[in-house]
């Protein structure tokens, strides 16, 4: 803390006077603590206060100011003083010593003066230990005064530590009051907040009702400050049906909607307005004068774009209030989509009375034209172009008025009227049924959008097909009508001439006209007689055009259609036209009546055939139809499932107890319950069975029927009644087989000639018959093994090798030789890959003698 010489400073040297005073001075170094920027004669002031004697000095009542008071300086710092009053002091001895000296007059001064110095002198050598004992003095009273300072700072800050715990205390308990008043403050202030957001739900209501009351409230329909108020509108029903539970919400909610109807009501009356402003100018402009076409369009159209888009924005604000998301429900929509309905209707009228005249002109005129006048196809063709063109006009123009299509098609319906008003008694009283064909090939194909088309429309695409669909549909119950009515005069009642029953010569006609043709086509060559002579379609074929029989087909229809009875030409040739012309339902129902009326149509024709020739022809006659009636049928893609007309046959049960009536039996309940089987019960009928089924069952039946009656010729002589009579020759009957089989064969095979061209099925039939001779011979062979060998007109059976002329032989040698005589070629395979022989081909079948199809 001191220097090495700041101690001694203070000892007073033993030195006279004068030296002590000549001496230098030690400079004690400049203290670390002295305040650099302090003034000097601030700090000497201090330390002279400082070097007093403490003596009679008291403690301040009171700690001074800590804002004022500076820190207590170390005695190093006013050494100097110090030292300086101790000088002082001294000097004033000496001074009164020196000057006693001179005054001494007698002895007993002398020895005072003597006792004076001695103690001068004895002071003089304790001046060391005085001046150090001073010093300790000095250090003493410094110390107390610096633990007295200490003491009353302790206190004080002992003093300042209750108060600042005391401030502390009381800052926190106002930090939380504060804290408490902020959340209030904020608690308040949202609440206030959420009242003033409430309230402008409610406080709307006095400004708006006045703005759209006000009279020149219309003026405002086409301004962005109108689409923001209807907006607030928007808001303030939303708000209201979300807050039901609020006082008066129902009310306001009630007088929003309508306000909202009113601003809606406005801006409708705003777009008849300005609709009928248009309208009445171009309506006036077209009254003034002749307009041609191209200022005709001009009016009708550009006139109507000019103002479009301002309108259509103003629009706008009603649509999207009518067209809401899921889940939002305002209560109004229904009472706006009846004010957007009323702008289409407004739309529609103002638009009809401008464009209906011209259109109606316009087909009229296409109407009295030479090359359309008379023609339903070419008149329709014209006519449904004009219109596709002005309904795309009317389309484009729609769409710059309005978004969405919503009561667009009514409109161009109602546009389409004169069209319709032309068109439809053309189909009405149009008789041809070529014409009709003509007129639906041309709507499906030009005007009809595909249902199975992978692309559909365009989203800003007129779908005309929807426009075009009564056109349509009226061609379609016309042709359908027509298609009947053919079906009725032409099949069902067809009354044939006997020319046309004349087979097998009309074969015969129809064989000489087919190779008269083949041999000009080709140049003169001789034809195998292994060809047909009458080329028949050995697959089906479908009319896709010509007005007549002739082209229709792919083959020669000249000699072809000559060999088929008309009512089966006519049925080929109607289910050729109407076949994607209808409806598949509905084509499905008139094939299956066409089909059924024809295969009875060929039936009857096969009856009177039998009448006036033989069986056998009648029997190839239905069988050759037949079969080319199958095989036609196939293309047409029909539904074979056919829901039978169903009746109650009561007519077993009426015969039944006429029955047993007259056997007299009524009343015997045995009787009754032997016929209960039989015909007492009533039977369930079905006047229309399955088309293909029908048919087949008919093939089949005919073909049973032509083997049976071929094998019932040969087989006489074996037959029940011939082996049942008495003297009855087994080897007999069997050479009269042979010759009557070798005579029948060849006349057999002639009439299938006459009748069939293809070679398998004739071949299918002649197996049939030979299946069924052998079969009814081996019932006979085995029924005379089974007889008595002991007659004397017995014979032995031959049993191997070649068969004897005296014997009976059995039936593998009866087989062989049939099938040298009969001659089947092997033909039964499949002539084209892919033919199905379950639905074509032929099986014969040896247990029954019949031919399956």
């Amino acid at each position: 803390m001191y220097d090495d010489a700041s101690f001694y400073t203070f000892m007073p040297s033993a030195a006279p006077q004068e030296d002590r005073q000549t001496t230098p001075k030690h400079k004690r170094r400049q203290s670390l603590l002295k305040q650099p920027n302090e003034d000097s004669q601030a700090n000497e002031r201090t330390l002279d206060a400082i070097g007093e004697p403490s003596t009679g000095s008291t403690h301040p009542a009171a700690p001074p100011k800590a804002s004022l008071n500076r820190r207590a300086q170390s005695y190093s710092d006013f050494h100097h003083a110090a030292k300086a009053v101790l000088d002082r002091d001294l000097s004033s001895e000496q001074r009164k010593a020196n000057g006693s000296y001179e005054d001494i007059k007698d002895d007993l001064e002398f020895m005072d003066w003597y006792d004076g110095l001695e103690n001068d002198l004895l002071d003089a050598s304790h001046e060391e230990y005085t001046s150090y004992q001073k010093q300790l003095d000095l250090y003493s009273s410094h110390l107390d005064s610096l633990l007295s300072d200490s003491t009353n700072t302790l206190d004080l800050l002992t003093s300042l530590s209750d108060s600042f715990k005391s401030v502390e205390t009381q800052t926190t308990s106002f930090q939380k009051q504060c804290e408490g008043l902020t959340r209030e403050q904020k608690r308040l202030t949202q609440l206030a907040d959420e009242i003033t957001q409430n309230l402008k739900y409610y406080s709307f209501l006095e400004p708006v009702t006045r703005r759209l009351n006000a009279p020149g409230a219309g003026s405002l329909v086409r301004s962005q400050e109108f689409s923001s108020m209807l907006a607030r509108l928007d808001e303030c029903l939303e708000y209201m049906a979300a807050h039901p539970e609020h006082r008066e919400a129902s009310t306001y909610r009630s007088r929003y909607r309508m306000l909202m109807t009113r601003g809606l009501t406005l801006i409708r009356v705003n777009f008849v307005n300005g609709l009928k402003d248009i309208s009445s100018d171009v309506m006036k402009r077209i009254a003034e004068r002749q307009l041609n076409d191209t200022t005709m369009s001009a009016l009708l159209y550009a006139k109507f774009r000019v103002g479009a888009s301002e309108l259509k924005e103003v629009v706008q604000e009603i649509r999207k209030r009518t067209v809401r998301s899921p889940g939002t429900n305002t209560g109004g929509e229904s009472e706006y989509l009846g004010l957007m309905n009323e702008l289409y209707a407004n739309y529609s009228a103002t638009r009809a009375k401008l464009i209906i005249p011209w259109i109606t002109k316009k087909i009229r005129d296409v109407a009295v034209a030479p090359s359309t006048s008379k023609e339903l196809v070419p008149f329709a063709r014209n006519s449904i172009s004009y219109m596709r063109e002005m309904c795309t006009y009317e389309y484009d123009l729609w769409r710059e008025w309005f978004d969405g299509e919503d009561g667009l098609y009514d409109f161009l319906e109602s546009a389409c009227e004169p069209l319709y008003d032309e068109l439809r008694p053309r189909i009405i009283h149009e008789n041809e049924i070529l014409k009709l064909c003509e007129l639906c090939t041309l709507l499906q194909t030009r005007y009809m959008h595909d249902q199975d088309d992978d692309e559909p429309l365009a989203a800003n695409e007129l779908d005309f097909s929807v426009l075009i669909q009564p056109a349509l549909e009226d061609a379609q119950t016309r042709l359908v009508f027509r298609t009947q009515a053919i079906l009725r005069d032409e099949i069902e009642r067809y009354k044939p001439k006997p020319d046309v029953l004349d087979y097998p010569a009309c074969n015969r006609k129809v064989s000489l006209s087919g190779s008269k043709n083949q041999r000009s086509a080709t140049s003169g060559r001789k034809v195998s007689n292994a060809e047909p002579t009458t080329p028949m379609p050995k697959t089906p074929m479908i009319v896709e055009g010509g007005d007549s029989l002739d082209g229709q087909w792919g083959f020669d229809t000249q000699a072809a259609f000559q060999g088929w009875y008309p009512t089966l030409r006519k049925a080929i040739w109607l289910l050729s036209r109407i076949y994607r012309l209808v409806n598949s339902t509905v084509f499905d129902d008139l094939a299956h009546q066409i089909v059924h009326q024809t295969t009875l149509s060929l039936h009857h024709a096969s009856t009177l055939i039998s009448a006036n020739q033989t069986r056998a022809d009648g029997h190839l006659f239905l069988i050759k139809h037949l079969l080319i009636l199958k095989q036609q049928i196939v293309a047409f893609d029909i539904e074979y499932v056919v829901t039978p007309d169903i009746n109650i046959d009561f007519s077993g049960v009426t015969n039944t107890f006429y029955e047993l009536r007259e056997r007299g039996g009524f009343f015997d309940p045995r009787n009754l319950w032997k016929r209960m089987g039989g015909n007492l019960l009533p039977k369930v009928v079905e006047n229309m069975l399955d088309a293909k089924v029908e048919l087949d069952g008919r093939l089949r039946g005919v073909i049973t029927d032509f083997t049976t009656g071929s094998a019932d010729r040969i087989t006489n002589p074996i037959n029940e009644t011939a082996t049942a009579q008495k003297g009855f020759d087994p080897l007999k009957a069997v050479n009269q087989i042979k010759a009557i089989t070798e005579k029948e064969v060849p006349l057999l095979r002639k009439k299938l000639d006459e009748y069939l061209d293809d070679r398998r099925t004739k071949e299918t039939l002649v197996s049939a018959v030979q299946d069924l001779l052998v079969q009814r011979y081996e019932t006979f062979y085995e029924g005379q093994m089974r007889g008595k060998h002991g007659a004397s007109g017995s014979r032995r059976a031959s049993k191997k090798g070649k068969g004897r002329e005296d014997e009976v032989w059995d039936v593998d040698m009866f087989e062989e030789w049939a099938g040298g005589v009969f001659r089947v070629a092997k033909v039964l395979g499949r002539e084209e890959e892919g033919e199905q022989d379950d639905d074509d081909g032929f099986m014969s079948d040896r247990g029954s003698g019949t031919v399956s199809f």
